[in-house]
Parts: structure tokens; sequence; C-alpha cells
């Protein structure tokens, strides 16, 4: 799995409730959560998400209520990954569980701007910074991890049953 694409930075501390705002939780379709993915916290996101499909977040991205529609309605509307000095548990797993990959990169977090162009490899740890001409190793994400994120928690499961 390789990522590449433009950044959307912003800071720390942000919560499901900015990322999908309560009122559109009665929503079942995902593409139609998509539609008010990060409406709490920023009404340019859609624009944006066009041509930059990579969120760089400070500290505790994700945080908040365990509500799984957060990482979905990012997914679909186009964010490809997640970089955060640190995500809450929960979020992490659940984008884990939905298929949109998500790192845990530190202060590597500081060095890259918004509108940065990134090659990621979650396999290796690997981010590219192609804007700065910088490299930088954070910790890959284990390969199980890594399985599930390429094919979804409940296919991963029916498939490890089947064997």
């Amino acid at each position: 799995m390789e990522i590449c694409g433009k950044v959307l930075k912003y800071g720390s501390d942000i919560n499901t409730d900015v990322i999908i705002p309560g009122q559109f939780l009665v929503l079942t379709n995902s593409e139609e959560l998509a539609k008010h993915a990060m409406e709490g916290l920023d009404l340019e996101f859609h624009k944006k998400v066009k041509e930059r499909k990579i969120i760089v977040a400070e500290k505790n991205f994700g945080c908040g209520s365990s509500r799984e529609q957060a990482p979905i309605a990012l997914k679909y509307a186009g964010v490809k990954c997640i970089l955060a000095h640190s995500f809450a548990r929960i979020f992490y797993r659940n984008a884990i569980n939905v298929g949109l990959p998500v790192l845990e990169c530190g202060e590597v977090v500081m060095k890259i701007l918004e509108g940065d162009e990134l090659y990621i490899n979650p396999k290796t740890g690997l981010i590219k910074n192609i804007s700065r001409d910088v490299e930088f190793n954070v910790n890959p994400v284990p390969d199980f991890l890594l399985e599930i994120m390429e094919v979804g928690l409940v296919k991963f499961i029916r498939e490890r049953r089947k064997s």
C-alpha cells in the first residue's frame, strides 16, 4: 500500500463532533455522510479535499465520542490517509476497521505544511515530503492491521474464518 497526495493541515484535539456533527448521525449512506465531513470545523473542506487528500494533524485526532461514522465520512469524502502526532484510540481502530489508513508520526507532523505533497508507505513507515525533498521514518503499521485496512474488518474476519 502506497499513498500519494497533498496535505490538508489541522491542529490538535480535532474531535468526532466536528468531523461529523451529531445531526448527521441519522444518515446511513456513506456518501451522504461524506457530504458533511468536517462541517463542524472547516466549511471549505469539500473544496479542499478535491486537491488535498492527506490530512495531517497534531495531537489527539479523533477524540470525543466513539462514532465510527467519523472515519467513514472522511474516507468517502476522499481522504486517502491521516497522519497525526497522536490519535484517540477508538478513532484509530475505527479508521483501520473501515479501511482508512492512519499513522502516528509524533513530531514529524510539525515539519509538514499545508499543501505539501507526500508519498507515504504505511508498511515501511516511510514518509517522503516531495515538496521539501525530506524523508521521515515513523513506526510502520503492523502487517495484520495493514491487512484489515486493505479489506475492511468484516471481510478480514470472514476470510480468517474460512481458513
